[in-house]
């Protein structure tokens, strides 16, 4: 129960109370009392102690003391007729300092002696008023009194304080911490006294009074638990359990169980062991006491109890399932009484801690004690069935919560996973998955529970996997059919749990679905003819009824499920059939279908090394198949279902162990299997053509029937064009699939056929359907040709030879002897003629180098033998064209048969003719004609891409190529020789070194139109004839090649980059029921990739051509270009821009290098994309996709390596350039970018890399260009960009490796430091490089060798010494000298670019950066402030702390900090209105260079420096804080430090009468300041060794400077020595402060300060004081805090007749009585909140954000509110101290920020 919202007792009115006993008082103990104020007797006694006590300053050893004291107990003997003390707060002060437990027991007992006297004097009245003086000495010392001395100490409580009876209420709890030390040893000698002394103690108020006492201490003094502890067993009562015990303990319930739960959670083993003993007597847990406090007050207590099982002590544990048990004996009763009363509460409490941790703890604390209680299995196992899923559900909700909760947590969860019963366990999560599905909602929140728990703690256990396993999969799958068959709307219910059961099988081992575990208990009784799901709810002993369901009723687990999973399938396949509204029911019952095929594919696949047993299922195999099949018939079921099906159905036909079995070779279904798969293999289907084209081989060997051949004939020979268009394709694809092992030609030798024949087709559909099968599908010209072959060489055909003369000439011949099939024959050469006429080069390479012999097909070889149509070593060519093509060509039937034969010989010759043509091809058109055929043919072809028509564009692409190349032949009168050769290969540096008369020109409209058939949708079947066509004829162009090879070359880039975004998007990532639709195969990449690699060699050849020709070309350039006949028509489509015959060297290099570029770009693009990824993220696109990645990205990575062969700092600067376009991108890849790898593919060293990378970096750099011969090959590219690289790739270099690059960079940083003198970007680039890469280095041995490093640190030196000049090069640096105008014109900003990259500037000025002139402007315009912030944030975060690994010498590593110091540190410091406000990165500079101990010189004098500076502490809290590590460490370093500034605080004052007292003291105050300042930078405890010297000063100060403003920073350094020393080493400075505390408050009483008096800052610093003293609750200063705040329950519950008895409540009582001033309203009013529950349990001061008051008024929220919140932050927070605030709140006052 919260104590703020407690009842409060009523107040007597103010009229009934007589004056308050502290107005008898007599001041501060300095004023002489009234009464005696005219006696001239006391006068002379208040002298004479004025006297005694002046001579304690002359103190210095314990025999002084005694001295001391003896004169004054004689002093105050001689006026004993006085019942007063003069100067009595100077006096008690004394006699507090002269019970230092350091001293003797002499003055101990003469000090005694002097309190006994005084009390004696004094009497009860006079001791009550003022025993805060007196009982602050007295009370702390019972604890250090030594044995001889405790007697007196308790016979002055027993004599003086106990008769004053109810005046002792303020000081209860201060008078029980006094008293409980003598309880610490029960055989001790004072022990019944002490106890005695308790007891009538307690009867001096009440008893429950005294215990609530004693519940505070144990709350807030740990080292008094103990003790108290002690007493309570004792004198604490067993009470029972229907015993209300509030009128012994106290009404606020709330606080014992505090108590008792901060006692439970101490660290002292035998203080939790009395706590729970006193449970087990006092405060059991079915008592009125527990049930009736409040549930949060019930929660604490439990929670403190279970904490100790964490300590792993038997004895404690022992007594904690007593007290959860109960009294009992009885192991049923214990679980009864533990049900009834413990259970609920104790996993309640668990469960909250587990959902809602707190900060305070571990957030693996309430698992590990879950874990520990299920070692007692009475407690563990109801434990385990109330919390389980819970904890489980917690657990995960953390782990998920963010990746930083640590591998602590997972640990306890697989620790939790291992250790709960697993019976216990399934029950429970088989109880939430039923239930999850029998609600039918939407979230199976319990299946993906399940699923968590497998894939994240499960490991392999032999139980749970044999027995639980089993039996939930069973349940499960019964359950999931039985309501997917009940009602089609539950299917969305059913997938989740469809997902869990796979994962479930996955891990249940082989042959442990054979039998059903046995029941515990029950035998083998009740298995026969349960249902699964009734047999676990039997198994778990589930009380709760299951559902009913219609599963199977087989007790073998596989046979049951087997049996439900294909009902289940049955369900979903004709759910399907009959179809829905309801898109979304739909996609469920796909899934559902999928899912379970993909279960029963699993179930089958476990099963498949069991041939010996046999299984009987119920069930209809035709029907599940026919039911199957006509559902994967419709339209809207996606591939993976079907290929699951048919693997499904072909593993069911194998499997011979099913009784009744399945037989699927029967053509009824192979039939729609075969259609189904050949659906698939349509174009829109790319992802899933070869899993297809598996499937369909897999059905073929089924069976000894040719089934697929005779579907697909069938599906060719359609009448709808459509259907047979698709067929073709379906065709083509499987064909092109199909290993040529496979001898698809034969096996499929009527679909080719009739496919073929399309070739020659009059429909234009049909045939453009043939060509694209024979360009994209065929794979090889030897799976047609010997099918064909084996046909032509029939034996039947027999001819012999002849010779014919006609007019003279002797021809030689064949003369057919009989007739044969000449329709059949004709019928082959057709389709053979297409073959050859579509096989090109291709048709005649493979035929010319392919023997014969290596031939698949026997059966031809063995037919060419017979005929005798071969011989040794002879190829395809050699066959057809001699064997075959010529004896066709030259045979003639005799003249008896001419009439039957002739017709179709004629036919026949026509064909052999047309094939002769077309495997030996030349042309013989004259020029003109050619001209005027190429431009009609461009012109067609333009217009048959632009409206869509396919069917004409091949052949005429094939015309316009024989055209131009006769045409150029004509041109350069090149031989037929000549043109062969060409014809076999293009050589791509063959440029003529004559200059012709007359040329071929470029038709104006070629380009658009090549482009165009390139680019346009449509064309997409098309485009290989396309880019053969380009990659034939373009190379041909000589003079004319750049104006055709750019706009290609771009068109074939932006077809990559397409084809590229179509396939990422076809292999994205996420769950698919629906298909992908994407075009783009592997050959579409090949062939592009192919073209593209040709045309930039072919751009880039024509620039290595050129360059000896520039200068003929300058002088010749008046030479017109020649036009031709048809010129007007090419002006028609020229540029409309100025036309030269030479261009520009440098720009055409730049044209050309601009393909390249852009090659490059679209290279890297897919090397970096197309990288297949391990996960299995793909299901059934999988092959299709590795298949087109692996290959794309393959021939990209051998077209780089062409390239880069060709043109390695081309390529490399290209690369490089694509880099920095991804890292501007995406900043985070660059760790991760696949440049690196890229670039090791390329230069196949780093060292060849590196070089590379240097050379461009050289080329660039004014001064360094006219050494090395290179060109820049890439303007735009800049040379801080190429640094960039440098070091990100020198990052991923092993050791080995840094030192084969070491000396080509160092040679690069030497030439760079020669020609720098100032500093430039490029040396702060080269110093990053230069540290990655000593780095490496110093890691080798070869750091052994002395030149290598004396190299690497000179090198290093001189770099960091031109960085550390970037400051001044900003603020006086010659070259960057401008105006702010200027700065803006360049940046086209407001404000200095914000890196070292320039804005996007023009070509022209980038290329200036190869001149070796003073740095170029653009690159000059972007080195401001902010490059500066990069160096000097570098030399803190990389260079600062390498310097000791690499400098090594400590000579070296000084001068580098005093050069940082000088040009950086030093211009920063200069002129600080506020010295420590400075930038993070110069801060992190200076604390950097205090870790290098030899760098004391450098850095000693900036950080004293600002230290010094008057103005310091103007600088803001958050700047402060950033300095403490500075200031510590030159406090460490320097030994003299600290006592020269504690010299400055108590410097004499002046003699000089000119000084100025108030500037003296302000020097006092700051250095007063700096003092704390120092000790607040330090660790705790650090000043340990000096505390005596600071304590001295301080006091000095206080004694002897009155001033407020130094007084102030004393109470402020005060507070900083709490929070940097342990408590028990100020226990000798608590008499001056609370005297001094004490003083200042009762000052403010007799007189209160006026506002804005001087005094107000003390009094201000005086509170914060207190407050901080509050908040820590430090065990010495509790025994005090009863005399500044009400620190007993009466703060909160106010008893009849309370006057309020201390210093703060006294104060709210005197102040808030004046009346108001000026401002009605107290300034800090909002500033002071005191919740009665702060926002987070924990303590931190009230005054924590108020800085200056103007009145005194402003405190009265602070003294009204102190007792009360003080009161509340002990009873709610735990004794957690919030350490954060206090620390910024003691940095905010130490530094005012102005």
């Amino acid at each position: 129960m919260s104590a703020a919202s407690s009842p409060r007792v009523g107040n007597a009115d103010a009229d009934k109370r007589g004056p308050p006993w502290y107005a008898l008082r007599g001041g501060d103990g300095t004023s002489t009392p009234p009464a005696y104020a005219s006696d001239p007797k006391y006068k002379k006694y208040t002298q004479q102690v004025e006297k005694c006590l002046n001579s304690f300053e002359s103190v210095h050893e314990w025999a002084d003391f005694i001295a001391f004291l003896k004169q004054l107990l004689k002093t105050l003997q001689s006026y004993q007729q006085f019942k007063e003390i003069p100067r009595k707060l100077v006096v008690a002060k004394r006699l507090s300092q002269c019970l230092n437990p350091a001293l003797p027991n002499g003055v101990h007992q003469r000090a005694l002696d002097v309190y006994s006297h005084v009390f004696a004097v004094l009497g009860s009245e006079g001791l009550q008023r003022d025993l805060a003086l007196w009982s602050s000495g007295l009370f702390p010392f019972f604890e250090y009194a030594s044995t001889a001395v405790k007697p007196t100490v308790l016979n002055l409580f027993d004599t003086h304080y106990l008769p004053l009876q109810a005046g002792l209420r303020p000081v209860m709890k201060a008078f029980i911490l006094s008293l409980l030390p003598g309880l610490e040893e029960e055989t001790g000698e004072y022990f019944d006294k002490v106890m005695g002394l308790m007891d009538r103690l307690a009867g001096t108020i009440s008893q429950s009074f005294f215990f609530q006492n004693i519940w505070l201490v144990m709350l807030t003094t740990p080292p008094g638990r103990g003790t108290a502890l002690t007493y309570l067993s004792k004198r604490l009562p067993p009470f029972k359990a229907d015993e209300d015990i509030t009128h012994i303990v106290g009404d606020d319930i709330g606080l014992m169980i505090r108590a008792f739960s901060a006692a439970l959670e101490d660290d002292d083993l035998l203080v939790r062991r009395g706590a729970l003993d006193i449970l087990l007597q006092s405060l059991r847990i079915d008592g009125v006491a527990v049930k009736k406090a409040q549930a949060d007050d019930r929660s604490i207590l439990m929670r403190a109890a279970t904490s100790v099982v964490l300590r792993r002590d038997l004895a404690l544990n022992r007594r904690l399932y007593a007290w959860l048990l109960g009294p009992s004996e009885n192991n049923q009763a214990q679980i009864e009484y533990y049900k009834a009363h413990s259970l609920d509460l104790l996993s309640a409490t668990l469960r909250s801690e587990m959902s809602n941790p707190s900060p305070e703890y571990s957030q693996s604390r309430p698992f590990k004690i879950f874990i520990s209680l299920l070692d007692k299995y009475e407690i563990g196992l109801p434990l385990t069935e109330a919390l389980v899923y819970d904890s489980f559900k917690s657990l995960r909700e953390i782990l998920e919560s963010g990746p930083d909760v640590g591998d602590d947590l997972s640990m306890t969860g697989s620790t939790l996973y291992e250790a709960v019963e697993p019976h216990a366990l399934w029950n429970r999560l088989l109880t939430v998955v039923i239930a999850d599905l029998t609600s039918r909602r939407s979230t199976s929140e319990g299946c993906a529970m399940v699923q968590y728990l497998l894939r994240t703690f499960h490991a392999h256990d032999e139980e749970i996997e044999t027995m639980h396993f089993p039996v939930v999969f069973s349940a499960i799958v019964a359950t999931l059919t039985s309501i997917a068959l009940d009602d089609v709307s539950s299917f969305p219910v059913a997938q989740d749990a469809l997902i869990l059961a796979r994962e479930i099988l996955d891990k249940i081992p082989q042959g442990a679905l054979h039998s059903r575990p046995t029941i515990p208990g029950q035998g083998q009784t009740y298995r026969a003819n349960e249902g699964p799901l009734r047999f676990a709810y039997m198994f778990y002993d589930i009380k709760s009824e299951p559902p009913s369901t219609q599963s199977s009723r087989s007790a073998v687990p596989f046979t049951a499920v087997f049996e439900d999973v294909i009902s289940l399938s049955d369900g979903a396949a004709k759910a399907l059939l009959g179809g829905g509204a309801d898109p979304s029911l739909l996609r469920s019952q796909r899934d559902t279908l999928l899912l379970s095929l993909s279960l029963l594919d699993t179930l089958l696949s476990r099963q498949e090394d069991e041939a010996n047993l046999t299984y009987t299922i119920d069930w209809n195999p035709s029907g599940w198949l026919s039911t199957l099949l006509e559902c994967l018939n419709q339209t809207n079921v996606a591939f993976v279902t079907v290929d699951r099906f048919i693997t499904v159905a072909i593993k069911i036909h194998h499997k011979r162990e099913l009784r009744p079995d399945s037989k699927l070779d029967q053509r009824a279904y192979m039939v729609p299997m075969i259609n189904v798969l050949l659906r698939y293999l349509r174009p829109s289907c790319s992802a899933y053509h070869a899993r297809a084209v598996s499937l369909i081989w897999s059905l073929e060997r089924l069976s000894k029937q040719l089934h697929v051949e005779s579907v697909i004939s069938e599906s060719l020979s359609s009448r709808q064009t459509g259907d047979m268009l698709d067929a073709c394709e379906a065709f083509g694809v499987l064909w092109r699939l199909t290993e040529d092992s496979m001898l698809p030609g034969v096996h499929l030798k009527v679909p080719m056929m009739t496919l073929l024949e399309t070739l020659r087709s009059d429909d234009p559909r049909l045939r453009r359907v043939g060509e694209t099968w024979m360009r994209c599908s065929l794979k090889s010209y030897l799976r047609v040709l010997d099918p064909i072959l084996f046909d032509l060489f029939n034996p039947a055909i027999r001819y012999r030879p002849s010779m014919t003369e006609l007019n003279g000439k002797q021809l030689q011949g064949f003369v057919y002897d009989r007739p044969f099939d000449q329709r059949y024959v004709n019928y082959l050469l057709e389709t053979l003629l297409s073959v050859v006429k579509f096989g090109g080069q291709g048709f005649s390479k493979i035929a010319r180098t392919t023997p014969i012999s290596r031939s698949l097909y026997s059966n031809l070889l063995q037919r060419l033998h017979t005929v005798g149509a071969t011989f040794p070593d002879a190829t395809y060519m050699d066959i057809l064209v001699s064997q075959l093509l010529m004896r066709l060509l030259q045979s003639e039937p005799k003249q008896s048969l001419l009439p039957v034969m002739e017709s179709f010989h004629i036919v026949c010759q026509n064909l052999s003719v047309d094939l002769l043509q077309a495997l030996v091809a030349r042309g013989e058109v004259d020029l003109i004609s050619l001209q005027s055929l190429e431009s009609a043919i461009v012109q067609k072809l333009y217009f048959c891409v632009h409206v869509g028509r396919l069917d004409l564009q091949n052949k005429l692409l094939h015309l316009l190529h024989s055209v131009i190349t006769a045409s150029i032949a004509g041109a350069d009168g090149r031989t037929a020789n000549q043109m062969e050769r060409s014809a076999d290969g293009i050589n791509l540096q063959d440029t003529p070194t004559a200059s012709r008369r007359e040329t071929h020109s470029v038709h104006p409209l070629l380009v658009q139109t090549l482009v165009d058939g390139i680019s346009t949708p449509s064309n997409r079947s098309l485009l290989q004839h396309w880019l053969d066509f380009i990659m034939m004829t373009v190379p041909q162009f000589k003079e004319t090649l750049k104006a055709v090879v750019t706009p290609l070359s771009d068109c074939i880039c932006r077809q990559l980059r397409l084809a590229l975004g179509e396939i990422l998007d076809a292999s994205a990532e996420g769950p698919r029921s629906d298909d992908i639709v994407s075009y783009t195969t592997d050959a579409d990449f090949l062939m592009l990739l192919t073209t593209l690699e040709r045309l930039t060699l072919l751009s880039m050849a024509r620039v290595a051509g050129e360059q000896p020709q520039e200068e003929e070309q300058s002088t010749d350039k008046t030479v017109p270009e020649s036009s031709g006949l048809l010129g007007y028509v090419s002006n028609v489509f020229s540029s409309d821009g100025p036309t030269s015959a030479v261009e520009d060297p440098a720009l055409a290099r730049s044209s050309d290098h601009r393909c390249l570029h852009n090659a490059v770009r679209v290279l890297y693009a897919m090397w970096d994309k197309l990288v297949i990824p391990q996960d299995g993220r793909w299901g059934s696109q999988e092959e299709s996709l590795t298949l087109i990645y692996g290959r794309a990205r393959t021939r990209t990575k051998r077209v780089l390596e062409h390239l880069f062969r060709a043109h390695s700092s081309e390529v490399m600067e290209a690369v490089v350039d694509c880099w920095n376009d991804q890292i501007l991108a995406r900043p985070d890849s660059v760790e991760t970018s696949s440049a690196y790898d890229l670039v090791d593919v390329l230069a196949t060293s780093a060292q060849n890399a590196v070089h590379m990378l240097c050379e461009s970096i050289s080329c660039r750099t004014p001064g360094l260009s006219e050494r090395t011969k290179k060109i820049i090959a890439l303007p735009d590219l800049l040379d801080m960009t190429l640094f960039d690289f440098l070091e990100q790739y020198m990052k991923r270099l092993e050791g080995p490796l840094a030192l084969q690059v070491w000396n080509r960079f160092l040679q690069l940083a030497k030439d760079l430091l020669v020609i720098l003198r100032e500093f430039r970007p490029q040396a702060f680039a080269a110093l990053k490089c230069f540290t990655v890469l000593a780095d490496k280095v110093t890691q080798t041995t070869a750091l052994d060798d002395r030149r290598l490093r004396k190299d690497l640190q000179e090198t290093y030196g001189k770099l960091l010494d031109i960085c550390v000049l970037s400051g001044r090069s900003v603020e006086s640096g010659s070259w960057i000298r401008r105006s702010q105008r200027e700065t803006l014109i360049v940046n086209g900003r407001e404000s200095p670019s914000p890196s070292l990259r320039p804005p996007e500037a023009k070509v022209e000025e980038k290329n200036a950066s190869s001149v070796s002139l003073p740095l170029p402007e653009p690159t000059k315009a972007i080195y401001g402030p902010d490059v500066q912030q990069q160096v000097n944030s570098y030399i803190a975060s990389d260079a600062l702390p390498s310097l000791r690994k690499f400098l090594v010498d400590s000579d070296k590593i000084l001068a580098a900090c005093n050069q940082v110091v000088y040009n950086i540190v030093n211009p920063a410091l200069k002129g600080k209105s506020r010295p420590l406000d400075l930038e993070d990165d110069i801060a992190a500079i200076i604390r950097e260079m205090t870790k290098i101990s030899v760098a004391v010189k450098a850095w000693r004098t900036p950080v004293v420096d600002s230290l010094n500076d008057n103005r310091c502490f103007n600088s803001s809290a958050e700047a402060a804080e950033k300095w403490t590590p500075m200031i510590k460490s030159l406090f460490d370093t320097d030994k003299t430090a600290l006592p020269e500034l504690l010299g400055k605080i108590t410097t004499a004052p002046s003699a000089n009468i000119f000084t100025n007292r108030e500037y003296e003291m302000l020097l006092r105050s700051l250095n007063l300041r700096r003092l704390s300042y120092v000790i607040l930078s330090a660790d705790k405890n650090h000043f340990l060794a000096q505390l005596p010297s600071i304590q001295e000063k301080l006091v000095d100060t206080l004694r002897n400077v009155s001033a407020p403003i130094v007084q102030s920073e004393v109470y402020l350094c005060v507070r900083v020595l709490l929070c940097r020393l342990s408590p028990h080493n100020l226990s000798s400075f608590w008499p001056v402060v609370l005297t001094e505390l004490y003083r200042v408050f009762e000052q403010i009483l007799d007189n209160v300060p006026g506002d804005g008096s001087e005094e107000l800052g003390l009094v201000l610093s005086a509170c914060k004081l207190l407050d901080l003293l509050l908040v820590l609750q430090t065990e010495e200063f509790q025994i005090h805090q009863w005399i500044f705040i009400t620190d007993t329950v009466d703060a909160v519950y106010r008893p009849d007749e309370w006057f309020p008895e201390a210093l703060l409540d006294r104060l709210a009582e005197v102040i808030g009585a004046l009346p108001a001033g000026e401002h009605n309203v107290p300034r800090s009013a909002a500033q002071v909140q005191t919740p009665s529950v702060p926002s987070k349990p924990m303590r931190r001061p009230l005054l924590h954000s108020l800085r200056q008051i103007d009145s005194i008024r402003d405190l009265v929220p602070f003294f009204s509110t102190a007792s009360i919140s003080s009161y509340e932050s002990v009873y709610h927070s735990g004794g957690l101290v919030d350490w954060q605030a206090v620390e910024k709140g003691l940095l905010e006052d130490l530094f005012e920020g102005r």
